[in-house]
């Protein structure tokens, strides 16, 4: 009987050591982080509405987004704010590390969340809608454009409990504040210094959420980092202004040589996968056409400049009109965006030398008369040895030829010239005084 309590005892022990780690586990709460960081685009967009889904998916008691953003396409900034407003998990950004921001569409995206946190020396704000070249927006399409900013903003701010006066004037007059000052002006929810204290601070707190208030279970919270794949990461550095304008000249280097230099292979290849890619890159980018048709005459003036001997003038206008195609080339000045300066000179220094170095030399060559085959006895010099009437034997580059000579015959001993050839046949004609033979070679006077 002892033998049997024991055993019962013993088995009951062991299955209450089995399931406590088991239960601990399940206690700790679950968070999925995404780091919404850099400009906001279709990449950033498509990234974020996965992030949701997954965490979603997998039942995570709350979804984190890291913000440091200096705002980006608004297209994009609507997909986001829409799929963080529909989310089926709290969603809880945090404007982080210091020195980050959440300035214009970031504005959106972080009133969009159901706590909105900040790191100290981060700040918010600074959403007034301008065109995509950095001009103001005036007119009926500037009043409309603003009012509908104001309007979402306010609808954002006020549906968390938020400051919706400050948000307005962030949108109409793009003011921006500090962390500090944003908890105090209820801009913000709280400041805390990382995510760990975030997520211990905020735990207990009751958010509104579509379906009914819920209240964040996040003490402790086991922070799962889902960073965006790979293959969005490659994208999403594809659209850049300055990436997208150096493919579109690599492209040009590429195709121009595999044309100078037919089978080549590789030159085509390399161009043709980067003009692939400059026209991903340009897909998800607001692209001035006339920056493009810019580019494209540049390209087109250094190509004339070889054919044409216009001594450099040309070129120099295809440098200048090459410059100004990529200054113009993304209409995304206000948010940061654009073509690097120095990359746009350094990028027409680098085309023009490739032009004129490379491109007009392989022309060149191309046009040189031949030095080996059939084509090399056109345009020698010799003389006849018998006379040609008008047929006989005519000495040219140190062997005897038979030759026919047009379109008169051709007495012995004259100098001759050759025309074309026929197998082994030559074609001549009568040749000028200036060429004497010597010694079985011909040698010119000049």
């Amino acid at each position: 009987m002892r033998k049997r309590w024991a055993l019962m005892f013993g088995f009951t022990l062991f299955t209450l050591a089995a399931l406590l780690p088991v239960h601990a586990v399940a206690a700790t709460p679950h968070v999925e982080r995404a780091d919404l960081v850099g400009d906001i685009n279709t990449i950033m967009a498509a990234y974020m509405e996965s992030a949701v889904s997954r965490a979603e998916a997998d039942r995570s008691d709350a979804l984190l987004v890291v913000i440091n953003t200096p705002g980006g396409i608004s297209t994009s900034m609507d997909d986001i704010v829409t799929s963080l407003l529909n989310s089926k998990v709290p969603v809880i950004a945090y404007v982080y590390p210091s020195g980050a921001r959440a300035a214009s569409a970031g504005l959106f995206v972080a009133q969009a969340a159901d706590v909105l946190a900040m790191a100290p020396g981060t700040n918010i704000g600074s959403a007034h809608p301008i065109q995509a070249t950095g001009a103001d927006l005036t007119g009926d399409l500037g009043a409309k454009v603003l009012n509908d900013a104001v309007t979402r903003v306010r609808n954002l701010a006020s549906i968390h409990g938020r400051n919706a006066d400050w948000a307005e004037q962030a949108v109409r007059n793009s003011v921006n504040i500090n962390a500090e000052d944003a908890v105090k002006l209820h801009v913000a929810d709280l400041e805390v210094p990382d995510p760990a204290s975030l997520m211990n601070t905020i735990d207990g707190r009751s958010v509104a959420r579509p379906t009914g208030t819920l209240v964040l279970h996040t003490a402790g919270a086991l922070i799962d980092d889902m960073p965006m794949p790979f293959w969005q990461v490659f994208l999403n550095a594809l659209i850049d202004p300055t990436i997208a304008a150096l493919l579109i000249i690599v492209a040009g280097y590429g195709i121009i040589t595999e044309l100078s230099t037919p089978g080549a292979i590789l030159p085509g290849v390399v161009g043709g996968v980067a003009a692939i890619l400059a026209i991903v890159s340009l897909a998800n980018l607001p692209v001035n056409i006339a920056g493009a048709l810019m580019m494209l005459l540049a390209l087109i003036l250094f190509i004339a400049d070889l054919k044409a001997n216009t001594h450099g003038i040309l070129s120099v206008g295809g440098v200048v009109t090459l410059v100004l195609g990529m200054a113009f080339l993304i209409n995304t000045g206000p948010i940061g965006l654009g073509v690097n300066p120095v990359v746009a000179v350094g990028a027409a220094a680098v085309t023009l030398g490739f032009f004129i170095l490379f491109i007009r030399k392989v022309w060149e060559a191309r046009r040189a008369p031949a030095f080996v085959g059939a084509e090399s006895m056109v345009g020698a010099v010799g003389e006849a040895r018998e006379e040609l009437a008008p047929e006989g034997l005519v000495f040219v580059s140190g062997a005897l030829w038979k030759a026919v000579a047009t379109p008169e015959p051709i007495h012995a001993g004259s100098p001759v010239r050759v025309v074309g050839r026929d197998g082994l046949e030559l074609k001549v004609v009568a040749g000028a005084r200036n060429e004497n033979v010597e010694n079985g070679t011909t040698k010119e006077k000049r």
